[in-house]
């Protein structure tokens, strides 16, 4: 499949089944931290400066927001987890969102998981790796933040990663910066493959 990825725009963004856009078009989420640049992954992906909202402050996204990519295929951008600063009731409302988006949806294909590939998986990154495996939806990780770590140390903390989430090797593992713009050919060589 060809896409022209400078036709992408925020269609819409849901609260909840109701609101999700009603066809047939393949959809790749995108789930991580608050801070582990998803926005800018999209952004870098789409080759746009700031389709996807960069913020400051991380818990911004707080629905699911829906990319129309050159009418061909969908981001669905879900909040991120693990934000201390919002309640727990916050949290858990978000949390049955998410649930409810990534076990119902029949248009999804797969999710792009983003880890920051400084630091070792939280709990939160371990807990999702293992409900996408647990309801076998097809997941690529992909590890952001790259071009923050000497090449010299890649397979330390690829291996780090890989253990903590007890990753699956069937599964597609992706080193990316939104910085250097590595990683971006063979990640949509992973979501279309997906398609």
């Amino acid at each position: 499949m060809e896409i022209n990825t400078h036709n992408a725009e925020i269609l819409l963004s849901a609260a909840n089944k109701s609101h999700y856009p009603e066809d047939e078009l393949p959809e790749i989420a995108l789930a991580g931290r608050s801070n582990v640049g998803k926005s800018s992954f999209i952004n870098t992906m789409l080759n746009r400066k700031n389709l996807a909202r960069t913020s400051g402050k991380p818990g911004k996204t707080q629905l699911l927001n829906f990319f129309n990519i050159d009418d061909k295929m969908r981001f669905v951008d879900v909040p991120g987890y693990g934000y201390a600063r919002v309640s727990k009731k916050e949290r858990e409302k978000w949390g049955r969102m998410i649930e409810e988006y990534l076990t119902t949806r029949e248009n999804l294909r797969a999710v792009v998981s983003l880890v920051d590939f400084r630091h070792d998986p939280s709990a939160d990154d371990v807990q999702m790796y293992e409900f996408l495996k647990y309801y076998e939806i097809p997941v690529i990780i992909v590890a952001t933040k790259a071009d923050k770590i000497p090449r010299g140390k890649w397979n330390k903390h690829e291996s780090a990663i890989k253990k903590k989430l007890n990753f699956d090797p069937s599964d597609d593992f992706i080193l990316f910066s939104s910085v250097t713009k590595a990683g971006m050919d063979q990640a949509w060589d992973a979501i279309l493959e997906k398609l």
